[in-house]
Parts: C-alpha cells; sequence; structure tokens
C-alpha cells in the first residue's frame, strides 16, 4: 500500500521537523515499534530523518507475548531502545515493570480489527453479525496474531460469540509474521489482525472491518523507554507522530489519528 502526503502537508510537516530537531547534535534514535502504526511509520519515519538529521535504528515486535522478537523481550534482553510504539495496555505494562518513563504515554491513533481472505477467493459477508457467525464456523481455517488483536479473539472473542468450543481447534496464532502474508501463502482460509497490518500485504483481499458488536478498538501509542540513551530527540520523534501534520499519513494506513488536533 503506497501513501501519498499532499505538498502542502509535507511542507508543513518539515517546517515541523526542522523546529525539533533544529538544537543539538544528531541522535541515533532507537525505536522498536509493533504492527499497527507500521505502515505509517515507515513513510513519516524517513521524513523526520531528512529533516533533523537523526538516524532512526528500528526494530519490530509484538506488543506483548512471549516471542523472542516481541517488544517485552526485547527489553528483557536489554536490546537498546529510545522510543516505543505499541498498544497502550502494552505501554502501561512496560511503565508498571520499569520498562517504560512512567508518564510518557502519548496516544497516537486508535486501530480496528479487519479479516482477509487469499486474493481471489470467495469475499464473505461479515458486516451482520449473522453473516460473521456464518463465515468463522463455516471456514476450515482461521489465523490470528500473536499480539493485541489475537489475545482478544482467543481469549474473549470466541467466548462471547459461544464458539469456543468450535473455533479454538481450527484457530492459529501466528508468532512473528504478519498474519496476511500467512493467509496469502494459503496456509489460513481466513485471518484477522489490525486492518493497518493487513492492508499492505499483497496476494491477499482486505474484507473489512469485523462487526461493532464485536469489535475492540486498540489505542496505540508512543512512550519513551527506560534506558533511552536519548530522550530529547526521542521526545522529538513522538511530538512529531502526534503532530497535526502526520494526521493524513495515519488516516490512510488504516488508523484513526488521536492527537494533533
Amino acid at each position: 500500500m503506497r501513501i501519498i502526503v499532499c505538498g502542502r502537508r509535507v511542507a508543513g510537516a518539515l517546517a515541523l521537523l526542522l523546529a525539533l530537531g533544529g538544537a543539538g547534535h544528531a541522535a541515533d534514535i532507537h525505536v522498536l515499534t509493533s504492527g499497527g502504526l507500521t505502515a505509517a511509520y515507515r513513510v513519516l519515519g524517513p521524513q523526520f530523518e531528512r529533516a533533523t538529521g537523526h538516524r532512526l535504528v528500528t526494530a519490530q515486535g509484538a506488543s506483548m507475548g512471549a516471542a523472542p522478537d516481541a517488544i517485552p523481550q526485547r527489553l528483557a534482553r536489554n536490546e537498546p531502545a529510545d522510543v516505543l510504539l505499541l498498544a497502550a495496555n502494552g505501554l502501561d505494562a512496560l511503565m508498571a515493570t520499569g520498562k517504560a518513563v512512567p508518564g510518557s504515554r502519548v496516544d497516537i491513533a486508535e486501530s480496528l480489527i479487519g479479516m482477509a481472505v487469499r486474493s481471489g477467493a470467495p469475499r464473505p459477508d461479515i458486516a451482520s453479525m449473522a453473516g460473521f457467525r456464518r463465515t468463522l464456523l463455516e471456514a476450515r481455517s482461521i489465523a490470528y496474531s500473536a499480539s493485541a488483536s489475537g489475545v482478544y479473539i482467543e481469549t474473549e472473542m470466541y467466548r462471547r460469540m459461544g464458539l469456543e468450543a468450535e473455533l479454538a481447534p481450527k484457530s492459529r496464532k501466528i508468532l512473528s509474521e504478519r498474519v496476511g502474508t500467512v493467509v496469502a501463502r494459503g496456509e489460513a482460509e481466513i485471518g484477522f489482525q489490525q486492518v493497518s497490518e493487513l492492508l499492505p500485504i499483497p496476494g491477499i483481499d482486505y474484507i473489512g472491518p469485523i462487526p461493532r458488536e464485536i469489535q475492540q478498538v486498540t489505542v496505540f501509542s508512543a512512550g519513551i523507554a527506560a534506558n533511552a540513551r536519548e530522550p530529547e530527540a526521542a521526545r522529538a520523534l513522538i511530538r512529531f507522530l502526534a503532530s497535526p501534520e502526520a494526521r493524513e499519513v495515519l488516516r490512510k494506513s488504516g488508523v484513526e489519528p488521536l492527537a494533533g488536533g
């Protein structure tokens, strides 16, 4: 998925970035990001680098969970980190355990859970709860993420729908890989993940968000790592991600901006 920002917006963003990065030395800013903000970050990050002279050193992982590349596991190994971009509840947990700076949380965007099928496959109707329920029961295999959306599906959504016994045996949690990639390979008939994580994946058809009656809204936030080596540069990056100039990119990536007026 290609995200294009109009020239006026880019000019405004770069003017802000110059103000943010005008003082101090050029820094290497280590960023740990989960998938929900990745598509927008890939557009906004290079703008920030060009205007400020800072360099972003980025690693990706789930907001939670025991996968080796999950953000909590990276921090437990003391991997370098200045900025943390992840689900708000995951960031709060890191603050509670001393891995992120208390009070540094800035909410960036809201995200919905979406569903996808392999390109060319029949497109199920999931606009209603009846259609969604039928789609899940008829599916031969289901994939969901190991992070915020998948935790909700596995521990709450199936149970709320009264379908845990029927769906759990044919469901698979995907570690350290985008769910859409698994669906594109034909290894799962349907897949669930944050909308912004499904949209960029080739080889799948995005069907839409799951019904509002069973939807979970996830807030993705930015925070400062407790052992940040470049806290001021980190705050400059977070200010930009939360700025009005970033809103269009965030929205086009599949999330709804919260900050920036």
